[in-house]
Formats: C-alpha cells, structure tokens, sequence
C-alpha cells in the first residue's frame, strides 16, 4: 500500500541555536521522529540531522501540530533539558481554534488519559489507570461558531490537548482524528505551540523561544 505521508519540503526556521540548543519552528505535517516503514522515514529529527550532526530528541509534537521545538547539540544538554521536561519544569503555551463557543473565559481540565489500544493512535480518559494529565486553557476570542484559546500543558501526555479540549465539547478544529466533522474545511489542525520557556544547560538562565500562530 502507497503511504499517504506527504511532509512539507519546505526549509525548517530555525528560531535559535548556540553551543548546547537547536530550536526550530516545526511545520504541521511533519512527523518529529521515523515512523515504522522507509515511507514515513522523513521527519523533523532527521531533517535536523542533517543540518546539525549533534542534534539530539528532547521531546516531540504531533505531526499535525505546528510550532516551537527544542533540540539538544550535546550530551549534556539532552540531559538537562529531558529533566525539565519530565519534572514539569518547563512552561508550554499552545494556541488553537476550537469548535463552537467556549465558556466560562478560564478554566482547567484534569483528566488522567491512557492509550486506547483497539483504536491507537487515540488516547482516552480513564480515572482507573490514565496518567494524570492538565491542561488550563484561556479564551482569546469568541466568534459565532468557533473560539481562540491559549492552553497550557501542566503535564505532556500524548494528545493532551487534543482530548482534552475534546472532552469540554469543543474539539479543535481540523482534527480528523479526534473530531473528523471539525475538519472539513480546514487545511490542518489548528493547534500551534507558540511559546516554550525553559532553563539553559549552560548556566540555567531562563530563556523564552516563540513562534506565531500561523492562523
């Protein structure tokens, strides 16, 4: 079977880059790491590869997402900045276009998600054996038919967001997985990681990277 897999061709921005950090805006469609099979080889890690031999995965986003990724150019810094991550020591801010109108204006969503093996990819609630997963989310704007949040992942489970805002009853827009009648109409899933704040390896400094929303 012919793979569906069609990543963008074009240029990865590289947003910074020093002796210890890569970060890069990367483009929806674009996996972050191989799939199985040479047809989904393409992807963000490889790219970056080859442009920077040292780069090492710290963390990923989903293929349909767009938007800020740090990558680590030693040892060192892979550690460091994989620590942060995984002691929730980082600070993620994500914008999205959700379906229909979102209220009240602020709000969180603790739900603990599992993976739902009949139907992998898709993650699922489950509060017997799900991990815990947090999301706050903020209104931006609020038109008649969809709503502009910010959210913010105080954990980083896969598809966070996604069913999270799912389980408000306001999918993101675009989402063919979770919500395919979102879809239609949209090029991509609106959800984009706008900002990533963390510490430098080199010292510990605070440091913020950002990337606007491209809708």
């Amino acid at each position: 079977m012919t793979s569906q897999y069609a990543p963008p061709a074009d240029d990865i921005p590289v947003l910074h880059h020093d002796h210890e950090l890569l970060v890069v805006n990367k483009p929806a469609g674009l996996l972050s790491v191989p799939g199985k099979g040479p047809d989904l080889a393409d992807c963000l890690l490889t790219r970056m590869e080859r442009a920077f031999p040292t780069a090492r995965l710290v963390h990923r986003l989903d293929r349909d997402t767009s938007g800020v990724m740090v990558f680590g150019l030693t040892e060192h810094a892979q550690r460091h900045l994989g620590r942060q991550f995984e002691e929730r020591r980082t600070k993620k801010t994500y914008v999205a276009r959700l379906q229909g109108r979102l209220v009240p204006k602020t709000g969180t969503v603790d739900l603990p998600l599992i993976v739902d093996w009949p139907n992998r990819p898709r993650q699922m609630v489950c509060h017997d054996t799900g991990k815990v997963a947090i999301t706050d989310w903020r209104v931006m704007k609020v038109s008649d038919s969809e709503t502009r949040v910010k959210l913010y992942p105080l954990t980083g489970r896969s598809h966070q967001l996604r069913v999270h805002t799912l389980s408000l009853g306001h999918p993101i827009l675009g989402d063919t997985l979770y919500a395919p009648d979102s879809a239609v109409g949209f090029p991509r899933m609106m959800l984009h990681a706008e900002e990533l704040r963390l510490h430098h390896p080199d010292g510990g400094a605070g440091v913020k990277f950002r990337a606007k929303a491209p809708f």
